[in-house]
């Protein structure tokens, strides 16, 4: 932990003369860019699986009508007609479990008043009124949520509201062009009818999200989400 802390401080430190007393925020947006790089290539495999998956759902719905009657072989056929195409179908998985450390170490950071033994220096920087260190529940007590620290989350919440819609567009667009062909009787997939409702709201959890985290996480989040926004929109287009 202390060397993460060290890490920020350092980049903080660096981008002062740029961005002043909000350096630390600037520093927690670069380094969250930074991990996004990192998990890139593993974003563009996704893309590739998804894109190969797509392709596969008329064998997969002749599947459905071949085993109807028996699940098990149903589940064994699908996972050898994925093995057999060598598409993964935990691939799109990979890049989101490889970013939470990331955020979890963000959290823990600006969550303890204390690293190492010694006085944790980061909770003391802001993002213009907002100590890094606060929640939203924070800035409601202090000034409320048009006061100064308030005002920040409202920006936060807004590109998270712009985001999210995008997100709940495109999803709906995806699934709508993506739709599982149903088997024979016209039944679905047990499930999919429930999944495939919920699913278009996901990325509004980001909202509570914010909310109730560190300041500091919040903008990891918020510069995470956004970033696979854009880049999902590039890479599935």
């Amino acid at each position: 932990m202390s060397v993460f802390a060290d890490l920020v401080q350092h980049l903080a430190d660096l981008l002062q003369p740029l961005f002043g007393a909000t350096a630390a925020a600037a520093a927690i947006v670069l380094f969250t860019a930074f991990v996004r790089l990192l998990v890139h290539p593993l974003s563009r495999a996704a893309a590739r699986g998804q894109k190969a998956r797509t392709a596969l759902q008329p064998k997969i719905a002749e599947l459905r009508k071949q085993h109807k009657q028996d699940p098990e072989k149903l589940q064994k056929a699908v996972l050898a007609l994925h093995a057999e195409e060598k598409v993964s179908p935990l691939s799109g998985c990979l890049p989101g479990l490889l970013q939470m450390p990331a955020f979890f170490l963000m959290y823990h950071l600006f969550s303890n008043t204390t690293i190492g033994g010694q006085a944790n220096e980061l909770l003391g920087h802001e993002l213009f009124a907002a100590p890094l260190g606060d929640r939203w529940a924070d800035a409601l007590g202090d000034g409320g949520a048009l006061g100064g620290a308030g005002l920040v989350y409202v920006g936060l919440f807004a590109i998270v509201a712009v985001v999210a819609s995008f997100n709940y567009w495109r999803t709906k667009r995806m699934m709508a062009a993506n739709s599982v062909v149903p088997v024979a009787g016209g039944e679905q997939v047990p499930g999919m009818g429930a999944m495939s409702k919920v699913m278009p709201f996901m990325s509004f959890f980001t909202l509570f999200t914010v909310a109730v985290v560190p300041l500091a996480a919040a903008l990891y989040v918020v510069t995470s989400t956004t970033w696979s926004a854009v880049e999902r929109a590039v890479l599935y287009r």
